[in-house]
């Protein structure tokens, strides 16, 4: 008998647990269509790829994670932005050496940074709004070729800004 009242006492439990909590974590609730326009590359220095792709990249997210649909009149969201810095630096030399036939070189790496400045519009919910940068980075070898650096640090740098705006917009945390 007391382990049918424990089931019991589990069951109610877990059933009033539930009801007070979802765990959907969308704050998006009466929104039904998106538009995502595309994002100009304004950085000074011009990935030719990236503003295509990004902004590719951000439009699967948003229709793929959502039960928003895409359109292009009287959105209820409106998502839209540029990207306004690419840049690769230098960073640091570092204490590993590598023997060539020229001596020893050490090796050293570079930071690629990527900045976005994104303005959300959410026409029903409009104190949700707003406008800001987002910006993230990577450090590799700087023996990465300029297509190997496109290939993968980029697509690792956008895919974490990326996560950081639908993060905002859909989780609202």
């Amino acid at each position: 008998m007391n382990k049918l009242t424990n089931l019991f006492i589990l069951i109610i439990s877990v059933g009033l647990l539930n009801s007070c909590y979802t765990f959907t974590g969308s704050s998006l609730k009466d929104e039904k269509t998106v538009q995502i326009n595309e994002f100009p590359n304004n950085a000074a220095l011009v990935n030719p790829t990236l503003s295509q792709q990004f902004s590719t990249d951000i439009q699967n997210r948003f229709l793929q994670r959502t039960t928003l649909k895409g359109t292009k009149t009287n959105p209820d969201i409106l998502i839209e932005g540029e990207i306004i810095d690419y840049a690769i630096t230098p960073t640091t030399i570092s204490s590993s050496t590598q023997q060539t036939s020229a001596g020893t070189i050490q090796q050293s790496q570079n930071k690629l940074t990527i900045t976005v400045k994104v303005r959300y519009e959410n026409k029903l919910h409009p104190d949700v709004s707003f406008e800001r940068n987002y910006s993230d980075e990577a450090v590799f070898n700087s023996d990465l070729s300029q297509s190997q650096i496109e290939t993968s640090q980029v697509r690792l740098v956008t895919e974490r800004i990326i996560n950081k705006i639908f993060n905002d917009i859909v989780a609202n945390w």
